[in-house]
């Protein structure tokens, strides 16, 4: 039976996630830059980080969980030319990131570049958004963040790393930077959260079992993760034979990069629970750096090789069948030529998320079509 799927516009559904992140505690201002980071996702045609996590990930951590502060306590504990180290005490990941690419973006105006850690702090919603900001700021961007153990090290069945994505963007003469948002792992907990929510199996090879062998069950598969019944593969898959070790390789890179720097929590201490097995705050890490390009050479010049590379490579011979070539970035602006009128699909399992927010926080000014 098909799923009854109704498409909310963005002028709708954001502010209706600015009021629900206010309504959680989140202040007027930090609610606008969590609405706008989670909306940017559906805006791109990224279902899996969008409004389909503002319930399960913000909400009930913050609300039902108690796990995640509302308010953001953004402390800086070190400041030295170049760099810096925050600490985001738990509060809004979305918010604590923002700053932090502000700050790396304000750095490399002086110092040609800029690179800001950050500890204590929680998920940050689509990782290209920060990248993107430096992007929009005429230069590189780039940040890396770990998050609860998914993936297995090559010959492993054991969750041990994040899925841990490398995100980087760079401006182009084009209409879109190019950019790479992509976990470090086959897929992510985001994408099986989206096939459990649609009732589809996983394809084969995206999770191995404790026995080594693959497992497809959606729902069943992310019961797993978090009982540690499962793992994702990296990228490259199971084994060595289709380069599964160089997936693990980036994973770990990221998981250094985030942790090690600021010295915060690792592998399976960002588990999401205590010594009894009850929730706790998961104590992510983040690093993001700016690139100041005129630094280096003209921003046009720099755009215009950017933007002859990712043609060319466009323009490149073709496999039999095949209608086109894309680059990175180019999906995601095509996704938003094509939602930008239409809006964010929901399907009904979101319908029912949205109405629960609503009513529990009172949002009574908000009636669904869908309803």
């Amino acid at each position: 039976m098909k799923e009854n799927v109704y498409w909310m516009k963005f002028d709708v559904l954001k502010p209706f996630m600015v009021d629900v992140f206010k309504g959680m505690g989140v202040p007027a201002d930090d609610a606008e830059i969590c609405a706008e980071v989670l909306i940017e996702a559906d805006r791109r045609g990224i279902d899996s980080h969008g409004v389909g996590r503002l319930k399960t990930i913000y909400y009930n951590r913050v609300v039902k969980d108690r796990i995640q502060n509302a308010r953001t306590d953004f402390q800086v504990l070190k400041d030295r030319m170049a760099t810096a180290v925050v600490d985001g005490n738990q509060g809004m990941g979305m918010v604590i990131a923002h700053r932090c690419m502000e700050m790396a973006i304000e750095k490399a105006r002086t110092y040609g570049v800029g690179v800001v850690t950050a500890r204590n702090s929680t998920h940050y919603g689509i990782a290209a958004y920060y990248p993107m900001m430096a992007a929009r700021a005429g230069m590189i961007g780039m940040t890396a963040t770990n998050a609860r153990p998914s993936i297995a090290p090559t010959f492993g069945v054991e969750n041990m790393l994040g899925t841990n994505p490398l995100v980087y963007a760079m401006p182009t003469d084009e209409d879109f930077p190019f950019t790479n948002d992509y976990a470090t792992s086959i897929s992510q907990r985001g994408k099986i959260e989206a096939y459990a929510r649609n009732g589809k199996d996983l394809p084969r090879g995206w999770v191995i079992g404790r026995d080594g062998e693959s497992k497809t069950n959606a729902k069943a598969v992310l019961d797993d993760l978090t009982h540690d019944r499962a793992a994702l593969a990296p990228l490259g898959g199971i084994g060595e034979e289709t380069a599964g070790y160089k997936g693990y390789g980036f994973a770990t890179v990221a998981e250094i990069l985030a942790a090690s720097l600021q010295q915060g929590d690792f592998l399976k201490r960002l588990s999401g629970t205590d010594e009894n097995g009850q929730k706790a705050p998961i104590r992510l890490g983040h690093f993001f750096m700016a690139v100041n390009i005129e630094f280096f050479t003209d921003l046009e010049k720099f755009k215009k090789t950017t933007g002859d590379i990712l043609r060319e490579l466009r323009a490149s011979a073709r496999a039999p069948g095949e209608k086109r070539i894309y680059t990175c970035g180019e999906k995601e602006y095509l996704a938003w030529l094509e939602r930008k009128d239409k809006g964010a699909p929901l399907g009904e399992v979101l319908q029912k998320e949205l109405i629960a927010m609503r009513d529990e926080l009172g949002l009574s000014q908000y009636k669904f079509e869908f309803e």
